[in-house]
């Protein structure tokens, strides 16, 4: 019976998750999709970091690249454009991990943009950095419609960052307005840097009010400057905390989502899918769907990918990010449920596998009427289960007979 049921199962797999007509010669978007894409840019921003520490340490930096007589200030630029490039690259890798569209926007300006680096300074340590360009930027313009998450901010963090900007500007404009009331402070680089060091309550010295007026200017830098960092702080950081907290509890963020691909979505978890999971090999991504809080942080601890919400609403299918996946399976064990899963799945990825469990007979024509690819009638398979093994105890029964005659032979 046990070989009968693995037998199925295995074949039931390979139907549902691994049809033949979805195998390729050559798995190319594991080589060419959003996670390799994202992982070279990280090496590429790495690669800048490491060149930009290598020109800071030299004392005299070598400029034999081809760009070296036509770019301005090329060897300021040598010196510290790789460490700014990984800095500005840092924050842009972390978007492409969540598939932002401006991380993409910005990753396309600035990775090309690395490739001035190695082309004014031509130095050995640069020829990595070159190649990660070279290989990088093809798969960010192929790669250019994985990335189409929009930046999601609260009112209260765009007000935040507002303030950030306002205040910067203000201190800015009002430094070199007052530029004859500092000493130190000539032009507008010399505005900018005093406003950064006042809000950073760094304060080298190096520029300091003379007359009243500045100040009482300055004054002003420092605690809207204080004020707006705080704040920013709160309202940037906090998300985040609050989401690490949710992930501890079973409840994944949809950006700790949004890289999967060619994954099995499981919407919907009960005593039948529960074995599924176990069917699945290691080797291929699961998310679980599923609104029961006590459910997912029980598969959280296991190391299955969980997103708490309900699999009928399509804005929770599009954070599991059924459009990407191999193959959704649809069996929480309510028939009527299910059947709103299959059509919210169909309203999201019109063209992804959906393989759908039935616990009635009357139901199965209903799970096909609205998109199921394939539709899983319990009963049905547990009579064809109960079938075979009544046939497979009975074969053991009938072939003692066929070897009694042996014997039979030795004793004549």
């Amino acid at each position: 019976m046990t070989d009968t049921q693995e037998g199925v199962d295995d074949t039931t797999l390979q139907e549902v998750f691994y049809p033949d007509s979805r195998i390729p010669l050559v798995e190319w978007r594991e080589f060419s999709g959003g996670k390799p894409t994202v992982l070279l840019t990280g090496i590429a921003t790495m690669l800048a970091f490491i060149a930009g520490l290598s020109n800071l340490s030299q004392t005299v930096i070598p400029l034999d690249g081809p760009l070296a007589s036509v770019l301005p200030e090329a060897a300021a630029f040598a010196r510290f454009g790789g460490v700014l490039f990984a800095f500005a690259l840092g924050p842009v890798v972390v978007g492409l991990r969540r598939r932002k569209r401006l991380a993409w926007q910005a990753a396309v300006v600035l990775v090309p943009a690395l490739a001035l680096l190695p082309l004014t300074t031509f130095a050995a340590t640069d020829v990595p950095l070159l190649a990660a360009v070279v290989a990088t930027t093809p798969l960010l313009v192929y790669n250019r419609t994985a990335f189409d998450q929009p930046i999601d901010l609260s009112p209260l963090q765009i007000a935040a960052l507002s303030a950030i900007v306002g205040v910067v500007l203000y201190g800015t404009m009002g430094a070199y307005g007052l530029r004859t009331q500092f000493l130190g402070l000539n032009t507008w680089g010399d505005a900018v840097y005093y406003v950064i060091v006042t809000v950073a309550t760094v304060g080298y010295g190096d520029i300091t009010p003379t007359t009243p007026v500045a100040r009482w200017f300055s004054l002003s830098i420092i605690l809207f400057g204080t004020g707006a960092f705080t704040v920013s702080v709160g309202a940037l950081i906090g998300p985040a905390i609050e989401s690490r907290m949710a992930a501890a509890f079973g409840n994944m963020t949809a950006s700790e989502l949004t890289l999967l691909e060619d994954h099995v979505a499981v919407l919907g978890y009960d005593d039948l899918t529960e074995p599924l999971l176990d069917q699945l090999d290691d080797d291929t991504e699961r998310v679980v769907v599923t609104s029961d809080s006590d459910t997912a942080a029980a598969l959280e601890s296991e190391g299955i990918n969980v997103l708490t919400g309900d699999p009928t609403n399509e804005s929770v299918l599009r954070d599991a990010r059924v459009g990407t996946a191999r193959g959704v399976a649809v069996g929480s064990g309510d028939d009527a449920q299910d059947i709103l899963t299959v059509l919210a799945v169909r309203n999201v990825a019109p063209d992804v596998r959906v393989v759908a469990a039935a616990t009635d007979l009357q139901h199965v024509e209903k799970f096909r009427e609205v998109g199921a690819d394939e539709v899983i009638n319990l009963r049905a398979v547990g009579g064809r289960l109960l079938g075979e093994s009544v046939l497979a105890d009975e074969t053991p029964d009938e072939s003692p007979p066929e070897e009694d005659p042996t014997p039979d032979e030795g004793g004549e």
